[in-house]
């Protein structure tokens, strides 16, 4: 394919991306990205002297092969691919092409990742970070205790306001995703700690500003996602822990723990706020390992 031609094929990406931005407002990052993909493609057709009007499905097939030989991951693979479907739905949109080269490509397989989770002895140091002798440490640490407690999302711990908690009960009343309500209990360690960031931290930490959030930030306000995620982060330096984690490590050790300790999951679909058994599905392979450490222990011819 001539420079010219490729150029060709640049002005078009580019149209398509202008046309994008009009229609869905999307951002400079996936406007670059779906640039750099689509890009990445012409170049690999301009090796056959190909041009992207005239590529068919052998064309993007051959090349997600080949993008999966240089070690491109399966989910990169799929984006790849999402990209170029974007593209040639839009040419065929616009009465350009008559038929879509990409409508029956098939999408690369993902494997389900497993969430990051944590040993019970690592969620201990974890919990135990926290300076509990400033008001903002106590903060913390009942913000932790009360999240491997129920599991909540991040975003719904920080959210949570002073007339959601039910001390006396133990329980949490949380309005997840879908506006959909769940009554979760806390346990008494969660019960303790907050008893005793409500009477001695809160106050200190508030001084004169009013608030109804159960764990506000500086003057009040709400805190962000990001702020607590900086929060686990220090804590999780700080006792030692080296692997990655994610906002919602402490989630997964929730659903982790309660089954390797002999919940149904059924009963942690509830907890966690799933709305379909096949999201909390992800954690069957905890269950799967303790049911074969059971077998091993207890059948006489484990």
């Amino acid at each position: 394919m001539s420079l010219a031609a490729q150029q060709d094929d640049f002005a078009e990406i580019d149209r398509f991306l202008d046309q994008l931005w009009m229609e869905r407002g999307l951002s400079d990052h996936t406007l670059s990205a779906y640039r750099r993909d689509l890009r990445k493609f012409s170049g690999w057709l301009e090796q056959s002297e190909i041009g992207m009007r005239a590529a068919g499905r052998a064309d993007i097939q051959n090349f997600l092969v080949h993008e999966s030989k240089r070690g491109l991951k399966p989910r990169s693979l799929a984006r790849l691919l999402s990209s170029i479907r974007a593209y040639y739905s839009s040419l065929l949109l616009d009465g350009i092409l008559s038929k879509d080269p990409a409508a029956e490509v098939d999408s690369p397989k993902l494997g389900q990742s497993l969430p990051v989770s944590l040993s019970e002895e690592q969620v201990v140091a974890l919990l135990a970070a926290p300076d509990i002798e400033s008001a903002k440490g106590l903060r913390d640490r009942a913000m932790l205790e009360l999240l491997y407690a129920t599991g909540l999302r991040v975003s719904e711990l920080i959210g949570l306001r002073d007339s959601q908690i039910n001390l006396r009960a133990g329980i949490v009343r949380v309005m997840g995703k879908g506006s959909r309500e769940r009554i979760v209990p806390m346990g008494e360690v969660a019960q303790q700690w907050l008893q005793r960031w409500l009477r001695q931290g809160r106050p200190e930490l508030l001084l004169q500003a009013s608030s109804d959030l159960l764990f506000p930030g500086r003057a009040g306000k709400m805190m962000t996602r990001q702020t607590f995620w900086h929060i686990i982060k220090r804590c999780a330096a700080d006792a030692g822990i080296g692997q990655q984690l994610s906002p919602h490590t402490l989630r997964h050790a929730f659903a982790t723990h309660l089954l390797n300790h002999g919940a149904d999951l059924r009963s942690v679909q509830m907890l966690l706020g799933h709305a379909n058994l096949s999201t909390t599905q992800i954690y069957t392979h905890v269950a799967r390992e303790r049911l074969q450490q059971l077998h091993a222990v207890h059948h006489p011819r484990g």
